[in-house]
């Protein structure tokens, strides 16, 4: 019997920020100047993105049904557990014991886990479900 892929695997940022080269200008999207020599400038990519070290998680996206927020299988979530949720975050949830990344949508009444895929229905949040907003989703590091 082969073992289910779980939904979301989390991974914790470094212990020990990575510095990578960066360069002082801005990628020329047109015609490259040939003036520009290459400048080289250091960046972490935490240091970018994690702004609560403590409360910050990665986790890699599995599945289609929020490709039209921008996030594809296989894409680098970070998500901040310090962060509120809002009405319209993108949150990653634990809806009855699984893990979904989903667009939340309050209302007066109740709740919905929007997908951004028209192949995907909403979730209708009962008080027969078990919810948990485990972190907003903050950045989306793509895989190309």
């Amino acid at each position: 019997m082969r073992t289910p892929k779980p939904a979301l695997v989390f991974f914790k940022p470094g212990e020990e920020s990575q510095t990578r080269p960066l360069a002082n200008t801005g990628v020329s999207a047109g015609f490259p100047s040939p003036a520009d020599d290459f400048k080289e400038l250091r960046i972490s990519i935490d240091q970018e993105v994690v702004k609560n070290e403590e409360a910050t998680f990665y986790a890699r996206v599995d599945g289609e049904s929020m490709q039209g927020a921008g996030l594809d299988d296989g894409d680098l979530l970070v998500i901040d557990r310090s962060k509120e949720p809002n009405d319209n975050a993108i949150a990653v949830c634990f809806i009855d014991g699984e893990f979904t990344v989903k667009r939340l949508k309050v209302e007066s009444d109740c709740m919905y886990l929007m997908p951004e895929n028209p192949k995907y229905k909403p979730i209708k949040v009962t008080e027969d479900n078990q919810l948990i907003i485990w972190g907003v989703v903050t950045y989306v590091v793509k895989k190309v």
